[in-house]
C-alpha cells in the first residue's frame, strides 16, 4: 500500500506540523516515508508545500509526480488549486473552506470555489469556526488533520491521534488534549 499527500498553505498555518504528525504516526507503524519540503519567502505569509509520500514497499524519490498524489491536504483553498496537477484521477482534496486573501491579486472567492466545486472528490470545511468551537484557536491545522484521517488509510486515526500526543507532549497536558479535541473535532 501507498500514500502520495502534498500539504500545502500559507507560512505559520501549520502545514510542516500536519507533515510532522502524519510522519511520526508511519515511523511508529513501520511504514516508510520520503519527505521533501518547499518552504516561502517569508516565515509568515509565503507559500509552504510538502510532499510526503508512505509506502509498505521502499520509496525511490521525495518528489511525487504530476498527475499521481493521492491526496491533497490544504490549509488555504487557492494553494490547493496550485497543486491540481499533481493529484491524480482518483486523488481527493481536503481544504480549508475560508481563504487567506494576503496577496493583492487574490482571486474572487465565486471563481475560487468553482473551481474546487468542480473536483469530483474535495471535502471543505472552515477549519478555524470548528477550532474555535473545540477551544483550540491555534488548532485549525489538527482539524485540517482530522479531516483527513480517514483518506489516509496507510496509517490509522488512532495511530495519528497517539503521534499529536507525542509530538506536543513537550508543551504539556493541556496542549496535547486542546489538539486531540481539535482532531476529533473535524469528525463531529
Amino acid at each position: 500500500m501507498k500514500k502520495d499527500i502534498i500539504l500545502c498553505g500559507v507560512g505559520g498555518q501549520g502545514i510542516l506540523s500536519i507533515a510532522t504528525i502524519i510522519g511520526e504516526a508511519a515511523l511508529k507503524a513501520g511504514i516508510n516515508l520520503k519527505q521533501a519540503e518547499v518552504h516561502g519567502m517569508s516565515q509568515r505569509g509565503g507559500d509552504v508545500q510538502s510532499n510526503l509520500r508512505l509506502s509498505s514497499e521502499p520509496i525511490h524519490s521525495d518528489l511525487i509526480p504530476q498527475g499521481s498524489c493521492d491526496l491533497i491536504i490544504s490549509m488555504e483553498p487557492m494553494e490547493a488549486l496550485r497543486y491540481l496537477p499533481y493529484l491524480s484521477k482518483e486523488g481527493v482534496v481536503i481544504t480549508n473552506n475560508k481563504p487567506f486573501v494576503n496577496i493583492p491579486n487574490y482571486p474572487k472567492e465565486e471563481e475560487l470555489f468553482a473551481e474546487l466545486n468542480a473536483l469530483p472528490k474535495i471535502v471543505q470545511l472552515d477549519i478555524e469556526q470548528v477550532a474555535k468551537e473545540a477551544g483550540n484557536v491555534r488548532g485549525a491545522n489538527v482539524v485540517l488533520l482530522g479531516m483527513a484521517a480517514k483518506y489516509l488509510e496507510i496509517v490509522t486515526p488512532q495511530q495519528l491521534r497517539e503521534a499529536i500526543a507525542t509530538i506536543f507532549s513537550r508543551k504539556g497536558e493541556a496542549v496535547v488534549e486542546a489538539n486531540l479535541k481539535a482532531f476529533d473535532a473535524a469528525n463531529q
